[in-house]
């Protein structure tokens, strides 16, 4: 049976402030859910394991959040987060990142991931991410010593969204440059409008709009 990683941040605030952040709930549930429909396996690890911070678990008429959040066997996941150490490349056949702003301020940089991500890619393996997620790709170096990111096409949450979303004086960096400043090339649509770029076995989202469409993605290639 296929199964997916699914890397979480454990930092539960907006950078440094102490406004309630974390993982954003729709941009991981509506990409389980789909998983879940089509009978693959996930396991949601972090970097220190554990209970992992949600926000975004009460929005209002998405009834694909409420379903998976609702679900024991994600709430056990979600609470029981496999520690980093723990994480086996080889056990899985791709990796997704969710967004939520939490991410920023660990998984952007953090190489306990980076190094499991590089292995998994360089053995055929496929990575997702959507939102702020593609901010982990941001320290994954290959064994030539080239960035993943350095010969890939991508997108992520954009510096219009942020002053929409009245973050962008509150995010510890602004996402559209780096990724702008790593990849071979960043674009972006218009805010808030589904937009999902895949570049070989990298696939990415630009915001939570593109969640579904980043889990069906992965799932043709997962199906391949």
């Amino acid at each position: 049976m296929k199964k997916v990683l699914i890397p979480v941040t454990n930092h539960a605030t907006l950078g440094e402030t102490d406004q309630v952040n974390g993982t954003f709930a729709p941009e991981l549930t509506h990409v389980v859910a789909l998983l879940d429909e089509a009978g693959v396996e996930y396991e949601i690890a972090s970097i220190a394991g554990g209970q992992a911070p949600l926000y975004g678990t009460d929005m209002e008429g998405d009834a694909v959040n409420d379903r998976v959040l609702g679900n024991e066997g994600f709430q056990n996941r979600i609470n029981n987060t496999l520690p980093v150490a723990q994480v086996n490349a080889a056990d899985y056949d791709a990796i997704f990142y969710p967004g939520g702003f939490g991410l920023l301020s660990d998984l952007a940089e953090n190489e306990g991931f980076a190094k499991i991500a590089a292995s998994h890619y360089e053995a055929g393996g496929v990575i997702a991410a959507v939102c702020h997620g593609p901010a982990a790709l941001l320290p994954i170096t290959l064994s030539s010593g080239e960035k993943l990111l350095a010969g890939k096409a991508v997108t992520g949450f954009t510096r219009e969204e942020e002053v929409d979303y009245n973050t962008i004086n509150d995010i510890p960096f602004l996402l559209e440059e780096s990724l702008a400043r790593s990849a071979r090339r960043y674009s972006k649509g218009q805010p808030w409008g589904e937009l999902v770029i895949e570049d070989g076995r990298l696939i990415t989202g630009q915001n939570p709009a593109s969640a579904h469409g980043v889990g069906k993605a992965l799932l043709v290639h997962l199906q391949g």
